[in-house]
């Protein structure tokens, strides 16, 4: 029997490379060999944007299309919304009731939203019990489908061992062993910043995102930071300073191509300028096929519609079976 793996995504409009590389690939390859659960998390998006939901529901087709043309195969996996699956907030409820409050108020990525929020003006009210309640929902969506593991960067080892936490918290309580501990499953996936150095984000104007086009994406790749310290064309170039273009042809190049573009920037023999169209166009090469089936899903919504209903029917299937032992457990009447 196949391990079973879930992770989700927070809807927040057209996905950028940042997704591509540092998550939706790895879910791709991860599908051929577990059963897979993957989800686009419309209740962690309230946690911060509740007043602001006008894009929700495109956001929510959005991401799922660029899922889709990356790879994630519902064939293989189930796919589906946070939302539709109700019995993940039965249970959120019931984590929560056993859940001590400093377990949640340790987690570091809770930390440092509420930092954030706090440090902007007449924003300290915006700390809402949904946000503070966020790692035990988290926990939920994980433990509903009682997870082997969970695919995580390096930075959210802590949520999975607060997962771990709970889990064990409610065999103890409840003196079973109903629930498994998952293990967090790193991704060492290809992680790339912003073209102007700093972390790839929508939010920051300096991301390429999976849907652009040729054009838009070539155009973009032409505003890179290269060699700050390099003046004219034919000076000799320092390509580990290269904040942004030559980190982009690490991922995108083969070992030749690399190794060539280094020597002939030390050498003076290749400029930013032409460097970095051809950089573009290897971007667009990798991406070609990808946007050729966005294209598809973004023109017949329906069939990313019918994905979704299909996924969230096996989830639910799934989910009520592992809520009425959960209730069992509990003693719930």
């Amino acid at each position: 029997m196949q391990k079973r793996i879930v992770s989700g995504m927070r809807p927040t409009g057209k996905l950028h490379l940042g997704h591509y590389l540092g998550v939706i690939d790895n879910w791709v390859k991860l599908q051929n060999d577990f059963d897979c659960y993957f989800f686009v998390a419309d209740w962690h998006a309230l946690t911060t944007k509740y007043d602001k939901t006008e894009n929700l529901r495109q956001d929510i087709l959005d991401v799922t299309m660029d899922w889709l043309a990356c790879g994630v195969d519902p064939e293989k996996s189930t796919i589906y919304v946070q939302s539709q699956i109700p019995e993940i907030s039965e249970l959120h409820l019931y984590l929560s009731m056993i859940t001590p409050q400093n377990w949640v108020e340790r987690d570091p990525t809770l930390k440092d939203m509420a930092k954030i929020l706090k440090s902007k003006e007449g924003m300290a009210s915006q700390i809402n019990y949904g946000l503070m309640g966020y790692p035990v929902l988290m926990t939920a969506d994980i433990l509903m489908f009682n997870a082997d593991f969970v695919p995580v960067g390096i930075d959210q080892v802590a949520h999975v061992e607060l997962t771990r936490d709970i889990a064990r918290r409610f065999n103890n309580v409840y003196n079973c062993n109903f629930f498994n501990e998952p293990q967090p499953k790193l991704n060492n996936c290809s992680l790339i910043c912003g073209l102007d150095g700093n972390k790839m984000g929508k939010s920051f104007n300096n991301d390429i995102k999976i849907s652009d086009t040729a054009e838009i994406t070539a155009k973009k790749v032409m505003s890179a930071i290269t060699d700050r310290s390099r003046m004219r064309k034919d000076d000799p170039g320092h390509p580990d300073e290269c904040e942004v273009a030559f980190k982009y042809w690490k991922i995108f190049g083969n070992e030749n191509e690399i190794e060539t573009i280094r020597c002939e920037c030390e050498k003076g023999l290749r400029g930013c300028a032409d460097c970095k169209r051809q950089l573009g166009a290897k971007i667009n090469e990798r991406m070609a096929e990808i946007r050729e089936k966005r294209k598809y899903y973004e023109e017949k919504p329906e069939v990313v519609q019918n994905i979704l209903k299909d996924g969230a029917e096996k989830a639910r299937k799934e989910a009520k079976n592992i809520l009425k032992e959960i209730r069992s457990l509990i003693k719930m009447y």
